[in-house]
Order: C-alpha cells, then structure tokens, then sequence
C-alpha cells in the first residue's frame, strides 16, 4: 500500500491520472476506497454463507470459515487492508472494515446465544476477539507461509474456525461437526 502511486493505477485502469485524481483527491481517499470496497464484498461473502447455514452455531461457523477463506485467498491484500504500514492515514477504514465485519460475526453469536446454543457472554467482546484471532494467525507477521497447498488451506481454515468456536462456548465434539460440515467457499468465488 505505501508503494501505491496514482500514475501506475491511472494507467492500469486505462485513464488519465486527472481523472484518478477527481474520484480520488488524494492516495489516502483511493486507498481508503479500496478497502471500504473489499470489506464489502468480503461482508457479502460472510452473509452469504452465514444466511445458507441450517442454524445458528453453523451460521458461525460458516461466518468464521469464510473470514479465513477470504483473507488466505487473498493474503497481500489482507495484510496492505489490516495492518501494513501505509505512509498516509486510513486507519479510519481499516477501523470501519474491522468494526463491519466484528459486528455481523457478533450478530451470529448473539444468535447462537439466543437459541441456548452458546453460554451467556459479552458478544461484542466475543467477536473482535475471533476476528482479530483470525487475522493475526493468518496474515500476522506469525502466521504460516505455506499455505499455497489446497489442503494446508483447509486445515488452516478448519484450525482456526475450531478455536473461534471453541472460544465462545461451543464443546468440542459439537466444534468439530461444525468445522466439518462447514462449507469451505472455493477461492476464486470468496468475495465475488
């Protein structure tokens, strides 16, 4: 993101960089808008799935499972969208991606609570906590390098939707029911 230059992405998108520079007054309003239109669409991605899940605890677990799809699919991206050192300001987009994001993961945990599937708990809390879990253990300056293997990605994904579940109540054989009836989105669909 911070090698982002206005002039390369005129010419790729085939106009000239005036025209860049009226949607875009500035690098930190066409960054800014490339995130807010990326956590869209992994937004939509996440309702998708979630909405398509036969209840509650696998609406979660499809929510989680299609956080970690997005973000390994498209790892460059995710870390230059949560957390790469940027030499203009967009905290205030990566703010409202993550608070987006935590809030329709919140909105499935409070759901599973509501059913008596999930213990009582603070469910705002409950929900940056899993994201910001997932984040860091897969794009984090921690997480693998190896996952360009299709089942190093699943396991990955299965790996960190079983903690998130486990994390907020859910018992282990149950956990592990969900992770594997969950379904993993292909690659090139997440956020399409």
């Amino acid at each position: 993101m911070a090698a982002v230059q206005i002039a390369p992405v005129a010419a790729r998108a085939k106009v000239a960089a005036g025209t860049v520079y009226r949607y875009f007054p500035s690098k930190a309003d066409l960054i800014s808008e490339l995130i807010a239109d990326v956590s869209r669409d992994e937004l939509a991605a996440i309702r998708r799935a979630a909405d398509a899940a036969p209840g509650p605890s696998s609406a979660l677990a499809a929510a989680v499972t299609t956080v970690a799809v997005h973000v390994l699919s498209h790892r460059k991206l995710a870390w230059g969208i949560l957390a790469e050192p940027v030499d203009v300001d967009v905290s205030a987009s990566r703010l409202a991606s993550r608070r987006e994001i935590a809030g329709e993961i919140e909105l499935r945990i409070t759901a599973a609570v509501r059913a008596g599937h999930l213990p009582a708990q603070d469910t705002a809390l409950a929900s940056t906590a899993l994201l910001g879990a997932v984040h860091e253990s897969l794009v984090g300056p921690l997480a693998p390098d190896n996952l360009d293997d299709p089942a190093k990605l699943r396991d990955a994904v299965q790996t960190v939707t079983l903690l998130a579940l486990r994390a907020v109540g859910v018992m282990d054989a149950r956990a592990r029911g969900l992770v594997v009836q969950a379904v993993v989105p292909p690659r090139s669909l997440v956020g399409a």
